[in-house]
């Protein structure tokens, strides 16, 4: 990973969907369809990711 981060791009509406999963989207930095982030590399952005993977793209 370049300098321990990771682009996530939110591909999919988070319209209807659990209130923790828009609080993950939230969390990671992610405001609309195809906005795209760089967060870093942790457990806690990792956690975060995987939990909504399903909404997202990523890059390493």
């Amino acid at each position: 990973m370049a300098n321990g981060k990771i682009k996530v791009t939110l591909v999919k509406s988070l319209i209807g969907r659990l209130e923790a999963h828009k609080a993950c989207a939230r969390g990671l930095g992610l405001r609309r369809m195809n906005h795209t982030v760089e967060v870093l590399d942790t457990p806690e952005n990792r956690g975060m990711i995987n939990k909504i993977s399903y909404l997202l793209k990523c890059e390493g």
